[in-house]
């Protein structure tokens, strides 16, 4: 946990994206978690006049920041909606795609924004949604939501081990009032687990696990890996940086399956039939230095998984 101390907007492995990922100028890319636009000024700057880049969000003040961008710089273009979309450009710009980049989670600016309830460092509306406008807000959810689903939610997403005890304490108390606020729902979990360890708010296992279903993050997330294996030109990249396990767990494991390699067993002995080679991972997992680590500690759990598409 963090001292509430709010940090500027910083793309995360940028040299280490760029690196890996920009192949030609004259390519089209997807920067399929626009934000507010690092990683896609980055990339603008090694483009030709040929080139072409196409940021997606739907967080409206991201779509805001990606029209203006769009009024700049005509290689550029905003789409608003999920990142599943991929044919949907494909089709639009009449060619296959050079690059995606996903850059999982939430952003800085929305954790610093108090109103948008993603954080239980400030205190604010029980919402979570990428998308204010679309959607149940986390409040709505847990005054509806039966307690099993509820801890499975946390259980599942959050890998919180007391899930039904936090479900449990969630029910008991909407009986007497709904949760409405960031703070009134850390304070409860507090309340059941107690203070957890230093340095890790006994919380954060929950609200990361709230945020991803009700957004559908995984969801969107396995839909576009595999919307990729249809849209990324031969020689193409896939670029996903994750933040936890589970996101990077379905990441390195779609790599794994679209390289052509089965799981292994014991010996060595594949443990399925291997299937044709789609992607080629490059390389290892990668995570961000020490010293953007110290300029920028949301990078700390960063990692950068890059896939080729091969014929």
């Amino acid at each position: 946990m963090n001292n509430g101390k709010q940090y500027a907007h910083q793309p995360v492995m940028l040299e280490e994206v760029l690196e890996m990922w920009f192949t030609r100028d004259d390519g089209f890319y997807v920067d399929g978690t626009f934000g507010r636009g690092g990683h896609s000024r980055a990339l603008l700057s090694l483009l030709s006049p040929a080139g072409r880049l196409t940021g997606v969000d739907r967080d409206p003040q991201a779509v805001a920041t990606g029209e203006q961008l769009e009024a700049e710089d005509s290689r550029f273009r905003i789409h608003a909606g999920r990142f599943d979309c991929l044919p949907e450009l494909v089709s639009e710009a009449g060619r296959p795609i050079d690059g995606l980049l996903l850059d999982l989670g939430v952003s800085s600016p929305q954790l610093d924004d108090a109103t948008r309830g993603f954080s239980f460092l400030r205190d604010g509306p029980l919402d979570m949604r990428m998308d204010p406008g679309s959607g149940e807000s986390v409040a709505d959810w847990l005054a509806r939501a039966e307690e099993k689903d509820i801890a499975d939610v946390l259980y599942r997403f959050g890998e919180e081990r007391k899930s039904r005890r936090i479900a449990r304490a969630i029910v008991a108390r909407r009986q007497e009032a709904p949760l409405r606020t960031t703070r009134q729902l850390a304070d409860l979990i507090e309340s059941v687990l107690g203070k957890g360890d230093p340095g890790k708010h006994p919380a954060t296992r929950s609200f990361q696990a709230l945020r991803i279903h009700i957004n559908r993050e995984l969801e969107a997330l396995e839909a576009t890996l595999a919307q990729t294996l249809e849209t990324l030109a031969i020689g193409g990249r896939l670029a996903v940086i994750s933040f936890h396990s589970l996101e990077d767990r379905l990441v390195k494991l779609f790599i794994r399956d679209q390289s052509g390699m089965a799981p292994r067993g014991r010996g060595g002995l594949p443990l399925g039939e291997e299937t044709p080679q789609r992607l080629r991972p490059l390389g290892k997992a990668r995570r961000a230095a020490e010293e953007e680590v110290r300029h920028n500690p949301r990078a700390r759990s960063a990692v950068l998984r890059v896939a080729e598409r091969v014929a």
